[in-house]
């Protein structure tokens, strides 16, 4: 029997492929600790609504997603945290001036402010996204987070003069313009925090794995955690171990550092 109950997994660059697809070994490791009793959950920066088939095929049915935000576990809503509408209010106007694009994520839709722009077309494509609507005020206070788009690296400091919230770029090859909204206080590591005190699990009996600095404060808040080969260059020195890349049975290879998959 494992001393270990939870297993944290985040989605893009993780669990998932560059060309969106889970390795066979991926899949069986996944199995395997699931037949031990450890509870996987998918903690992404993604919306919820969007990773339905993925959810399906690996037999999940627990999440944290909008980096910490949200989190289910097992079909039951355990806790929600809406950015404040003057922060979304903000953000839109910035972009405006600077000429760049974001995606506002409810828990239902994902809010565009150009769904014409080249660079939300290939995002789009990219995350396989579906549930797509054009931004109006409307949506301003159901925001769970949020991805700007076509930034410069000096355009970030416009964003990040907001007290607790830093950007973080996303780890996806062909997107690295792209930035996720992180709040200081809300954020995977938070949403793990919340979850490990609701089921009553010891950080120590709990495993991540991540790849992009949207993970650092997942991977600080359990016992065994992991940075994928291909992580981002700055994510290793969060992780207590280094694994190999999400092509090459990362997952898999981690978890067999631990004795839970053969």
């Amino acid at each position: 029997m494992t001393k270990y109950r939870v297993l944290f997994l985040d989605i893009d660059g993780t669990l998932v492929t560059p060309d969106n697809k889970v390795e066979e070994s991926t899949k069986k490791a996944i199995a395997e600790v699931q037949s031990k009793g450890i509870e996987v959950f998918l903690a992404t920066g993604r919306p919820l609504h969007e990773i339905d088939n993925l959810a399906s095929e690996l037999n999940i049915q627990s999440f944290i997603g909008y980096n910490g935000a949200y989190a289910i576990y097992k079909g039951e809503d355990i806790f929600q945290e809406p950015l404040e509408k003057s922060l979304v209010k903000r953000y839109i106007e910035i972009a405006d001036v600077h000429n760049h694009d974001a995606v506002f994520y409810t828990n239902k839709e994902n809010i565009f402010t150009n769904l014409d722009a080249p660079f939300i077309h290939d995002f789009i494509e990219v995350f396989h996204f579906h549930k797509n609507k054009a931004y109006s005020p409307e949506f301003d206070h159901d925001v769970l987070g949020i991805t700007l788009i076509n930034l410069k690296p000096g355009d970030v400091a416009l964003y990040e003069s907001e007290n607790d919230i830093h950007l973080s770029q996303v780890n996806v090859e062909g997107l690295r313009h792209c930035y996720d909204v992180i709040r200081d206080t809300i954020n995977k590591g938070y949403g793990i925090q919340m979850l490990l005190k609701y089921l009553d699990i010891p950080k120590e009996q709990a495993i991540a794995f991540g790849d992009g600095m949207n993970d650092k404060e997942m991977l600080q808040a359990v016992g065994e955690s992991f940075a994928m080969g291909n992580g981002h260059r700055d994510i290793f020195q969060y992780a207590k171990y280094k694994t190999t890349e999400v092509t090459n049975s990362g997952i898999s290879n981690g978890l067999k550092m631990l004795g839970l998959v053969e």
